[in-house]
């Protein structure tokens, strides 16, 4: 079975977590027995797979299906972590859970990180089978060595025995990046790292003057490549991710992959897996970020590094791989493919008349 890994549009999410999770597909399938991975869109395939929604994701999949193919979207985005992302996202939220649906519903199956982000593309109305497939974590790679707080403190010029708190992601209001800047204001013995970037001008007004205003202690180094980011995990002496919605992230899996003691915001996500003081620590206030936080430092609360590792074994590399050949291989037994050229026309012109107010975003008249 050849599978199309769609990547038109990739450089525009390439430092996202959607580009870090076509990356791990790609890794996790060439350990594949009888899967054959195909990067590029003139290749011939089986399978196509889709990670983005973007209007040409949409056009391939209309594409794929005239042909017979087999389309598997990933449903890495919802309306709910569209939300308090950039200037407008909220105003735009509704059209962009009915475009979602739309492109979602082109597709045969639709896998999704968690059972969480499973609830939400069923609560919206999305017609083809939903699974819950981790984004999944290198674990051989993402792992704590012995040189890295040493290096993570040479890199950034801080002194030998200063503490530094860590988060990755966009810098946007979602992300907490608000409540990260005044918990460094309110800790300024610790050092606050944040590595993520965006363009200024997509930012709200108030996360820009936030940012700019920030305190000594908070340092904003912009986009770190994966070998920078393993050695600040492991370099750290806490991993704070203060995100207010997400459908798994994969830079907390990093983080627990590398044993790094890790809080978290406490929301609807992380309930079924990721259990408060025994895998990681998980509050739902800045006063509640703060005093835990603080305790963590000053090693006042168990150490579950251990029991978080666990976590991310479970959702290790090559059982994203396996779990993803699974899905493809359903779909072949299916045997879809005479269907779908005798329907093919009809499900895509009856998607355009129900989602009418959205069609312009597929490129069609």
């Amino acid at each position: 079975m050849k599978v199309l890994l769609y990547q038109t549009g990739y450089r525009f999410v390439e430092k996202s977590g959607v580009g870090r999770a076509i990356r791990l597909q790609e890794n996790a399938l060439a350990e594949q027995e009888g899967i054959e991975v195909a990067c590029q869109e003139g290749e011939d395939y089986d399978v196509v797979h889709l990670n983005t929604v973007f209007p040409s994701s949409c056009r391939m999949a209309k594409r794929a299906r005239r042909q017979g193919k087999a389309v598997v979207f990933h449903g890495h985005s919802t309306e709910a972590d569209f939300r308090n992302s950039f200037i407008g996202s909220n105003l735009l939220a509704p059209l962009f859970r009915k475009w979602i649906r739309y492109c979602y519903n082109l597709g045969d199956l639709v896998l999704t990180p968690t059972p969480y982000s499973r609830m939400l593309l069923m609560e919206y109305g999305v017609l083809p089978p939903v699974q819950a497939v981790s984004n999944g974590v290198d674990t051989e790679f993402f792992q704590r060595h012995p040189l890295d707080r040493q290096g993570l403190r040479r890199r950034f010029g801080f002194q030998p025995e200063d503490q530094v708190i860590l988060s990755v992601g966009l810098p946007i209001a979602r992300k907490g990046i608000l409540d990260f800047i005044e918990m460094a204001r309110e800790m300024p013995d610790v050092k606050f790292l944040w590595f993520g970037q965006i363009s200024r001008w997509l930012l709200p007004e108030e996360v820009r003057s936030s940012m700019e205003k920030a305190p000594e202690n908070v340092i904003f180094p912009g986009f770190a490549d994966r070998e920078t980011l393993r050695m600040a995990y492991g370099g750290c002496d806490l991993f704070l991710f203060l995100t207010n919605e997400e459908t798994e992230g994969l830079v907390l899996l990093e983080a627990l992959s590398c044993r790094t003691p890790v809080l978290l915001r406490d929301i609807p996500v992380y309930e079924e897996w990721l259990t408060d003081r025994k895998h990681v620590y998980k509050e739902k206030s800045r006063e509640g970020f703060f005093f835990t936080a603080r305790r963590m430092l000053e090693g006042r609360m168990p150490d579950l590094t251990e029991a978080g590792h666990g976590i991310a074994e479970e959702r290790a590399l090559e059982k994203t791989g396996e779990h993803l050949a699974k899905a493809y291989r359903a779909l072949e037994k299916y045997d879809i493919m005479a269907e779908k050229v005798e329907n093919a026309g009809n499900i895509i012109n009856r998607q355009e008349q129900s989602y009418g107010t959205v069609s312009y975003f597929s490129g069609r008249g």
